[in-house]
């Protein structure tokens, strides 16, 4: 992969096709692999950039010096987007939606387009008192802190993914991958701090791009929930449900997940729109795969 540096950071990305910009930002224990179907469905149309967050890759760690914030996820992505010649498209999946999120709100003035799949900026259960929902998020974001917090990455890791893709995701796994997802957990430590923290509240009403937001009926509570508070704050966004896939459809269903993509990059209407739109049935029982190729949020 190429890599970035600037007077920070170092930063790995994966980078084809040439048009417009349209940059894509992973979820948590992922890493920019996890877009690999998507870069090949857009590149012949599109410059596609995927980046690897802080902690994946080649991307430098999060020193850990203090609280991570998704500012600072944030100011990592901003040479790509100056170094783009016109406005650049933003695509986030889970904690890359809530980055993207933030990227949006601040730069209006290169960020036209903002597609968001099940994004996580869980501060807003807090902020609009969905207390049993904030209360979830925060007992899982507590097993991360004192497992990983102690050193216990294995157990961080399992409990991590057997709530995003189901129980017995973790017993499933061979040893080997067990590894290599627990070897992919620390960065998670401190993407709660950037999600949850003062921080994150921010008006996300206020931004300017034009937005689709997409999420499946049967995925976690505290997905649903998020999803309806921005439905209240920001009725102008366009919205779409899926039937099923869960939180990780993005990663289980690639080619539907493409086509929606595309079809709002090429989308000239303007207005409020809300679709429904279903998915291929699931498989009876959730099967994670390694960090490589992206299975968790």
């Amino acid at each position: 992969m190429p890599v970035l540096r600037t007077g920070s950071w170092t930063i790995d990305y994966i980078e084809a096709g040439s048009g417009s910009c349209v940059i894509l930002l992973h979820s948590s224990v992922a890493g920019n692999r996890q877009w690999r179907t998507t870069v090949e469905a857009l590149q012949d149309q599109y410059h596609v950039i995927a980046i690897n967050l802080f902690g994946y890759g080649q991307t430098s760690p999060w020193p850990g010096d203090r609280e991570q914030t998704l500012a600072d996820q944030g100011e990592s992505i901003q040479p790509f987007i100056d170094q783009a010649r016109s406005d650049v498209a933003l695509v986030g999946h889970s904690f890359g939606g809530a980055v993207a999120m933030t990227i949006a709100l601040h730069r209006p003035d290169k960020v036209s387009r903002l597609i968001l799949l099940e994004p996580i900026p869980f501060c807003l259960l807090d902020e609009a008192g969905r207390v049993d929902a904030y209360a979830e998020v925060l007992r899982l974001r507590d097993s991360v802190k004192r497992s990983g917090g102690s050193g216990d990455w294995e157990k961080a890791a399992a409990g991590f993914a057997d709530y995003w893709s189901g129980e017995g995701t973790w017993a499933a796994m061979s040893p080997e991958r067990q590894k290599t997802f627990t070897s992919s957990m620390p960065p998670n430590l401190h993407e709660w701090d950037a999600v949850l923290g003062m921080t994150a509240r921010q008006n996300w009403s206020s931004i300017q791009a034009r937005t689709l937001v997409v999420w499946t009926r049967d995925t976690k509570r505290p997905i649903r929930e998020i999803i309806e508070v921005l439905r209240e704050k920001a009725p102008h966004w366009q919205y779409r449900d899926l039937n099923e896939g869960g939180h990780m459809f993005p990663l289980t269903q690639p080619g539907i997940t493409s086509r929606l993509i595309s079809e709002f990059l090429c989308d000239p209407d303007e207005g409020v729109q809300y679709a429904h739109q279903s998915l291929p049935p699931a498989r009876s029982k959730p099967i994670a795969a390694t960090p490589q190729s992206g299975r968790m949020p």
